[in-house]
């Protein structure tokens, strides 16, 4: 793996299983050479709303029986433990990235690293014991666990050590110091929707926001934004889980006809609630070449692409080209479909892997972690903050005809810091 450098018109020859390495994970600036992997045209990932406990994708079968707890991947020096559900509750996500661990491994030449993988049982207390288990043979750093309440258990345990825990949990309640989130959290996707319409002339943003933890969520990142960016919050409706017509109805004046006084309709909606969503918004009236609606990765979904009311909706999402030639590795290795979130678990190892190499002894250190210029993963460039969140490099979608287009490429690099 190359070490970090600014020269980055620089020829590097690799092999092409290294290439397939350097396009997975690196600090950034560390990999070229990699282009024509990730611009050849590949199909659309599904990507699963962001959930605790992710989906499976359809068709998908278990790759390998349940039977991964106390197993070693690697016999490294550097020992990292991975903390995941291979048995109960989300035990077939659990195992899948279990799998994309051991592909990781396998893709980064046998790195010098030992991966304890530990089973959390789907349970906090499995996650307490887990975490212990692991630090009583030598980890030093934690990956997982999966859900929020695990990762909080888990992070207890490893923060009393003084190790840094990398868990996979959307919730961002659970991201502290120390305790990172390598997530699909949904307040960089606002964040990049909001901002490219700013920057297209939208000025008066209105939303409709389902009463769910994920709307509170994305309702407090949206008003932050759009403050920021100098736009105005004209109306703000919420409404509960599956009955959106009362709210449309109250937000119809400023969303429909020619005296509409929002450009924006914010809609942070999932895949499954979004055409009772569409519809009440047609029955209203709703016109989306006057007002645009704009949304988050939830709305990455072809069966989304031929409402009506989405047409010209944008959306803000990670990049597909590298889940793609993930998943194909994936379903080469193991026979199966990768859930969405298996990348997660590939970004993870390799990057433990990618700083156990290049940083020694301040590998895991906390100024290692949080570096600004960030890493680029399968699903772009992310970087750990130092409050434990992550951000990413997005791309921004338009839905137009039963497809959507990227409109606003994913950066290669991440803005500075507070930017």
């Amino acid at each position: 793996m190359a070490r970090p450098t600014r020269a980055r018109d620089r020829l590097v020859r690799v092999t092409a299983l290294t290439a397939a390495l350097c396009a997975a994970l690196l600090p950034l600036g560390g990999c070229l050479g990699t282009d024509a992997v990730r611009r050849r045209p590949i199909p659309q990932a599904d990507l699963s709303p962001p959930a605790d406990l992710p989906q499976a994708p359809a068709g998908a079968v278990p790759a390998m029986p349940a039977a991964f707890a106390g197993q070693r991947i690697g016999t490294g020096t550097v020992k990292v433990a991975l903390v995941l559900p291979l048995n109960g509750q989300g035990a077939s996500v659990g195992n899948a990235l279990r799998n994309a661990a051991q592909l990781a491994y396998d893709e980064a030449q046998q790195p010098d690293l030992t991966i304890l993988v530990e089973d959390d049982r789907g349970t906090p207390d499995g996650a307490r014991d887990a975490t212990q288990d692991a630090l009583r043979q030598g980890a030093e750093i934690v990956l997982g666990p999966l859900f929020a309440g695990n990762v909080q258990t888990a992070a207890n345990v490893a923060k009393t050590a003084g190790k840094p825990v990398i868990g996979f949990s959307t919730d961002a309640t659970v991201a502290t110091r120390g305790v990172y989130l390598l997530s699909f959290l949904p307040q960089p996707e606002v964040d990049r929707v909001v901002e490219d319409s700013v920057a297209g002339g939208k000025r008066s943003f209105a939303a409709l926001i389902p009463e769910t933890a994920y709307g509170n969520a994305v309702e407090a990142e949206f008003r932050e934004v759009v403050a920021r960016r100098g736009a105005r919050v004209a109306a703000v409706e919420r409404y509960p889980a599956g009955a959106p017509g009362p709210a449309v109805e109250r937000l119809a004046r400023v969303i429909t006809g020619p005296a509409a006084t929002a450009d924006a309709l914010f809609i942070p909606e999932t895949a499954e609630a979004m055409p009772a969503v569409a519809a009440a918004l047609t029955k209203a009236g709703f016109s989306p070449g006057r007002v645009r609606p704009i949304g988050t990765a939830l709305w990455n979904e072809p069966g989304l692409f031929a409402l009506p009311a989405l047409q010209g909706g944008r959306f803000a999402s990670p990049d597909r080209s590298g889940f793609s030639s993930f998943s194909g590795r994936y379903q080469a290795r193991f026979g199966s479909v990768p859930p969405r979130v298996a990348s997660l678990a590939y970004d993870a190892v390799t990057l433990a892997a990618a700083l156990a190499r290049q940083y020694g002894s301040q590998r895991f250190a906390e100024t290692t972690l949080t570096s600004g210029s960030g890493f680029a993963g399968v699903d772009g460039t992310f970087r750990f903050r130092p409050d434990g969140q992550s951000e990413r490099a997005l791309a921004v979608y338009e839905i137009r005809n039963n497809a959507a287009p990227v409109v606003s490429p994913a950066p290669r690099v991440l803005a500075k810091p507070g930017i």
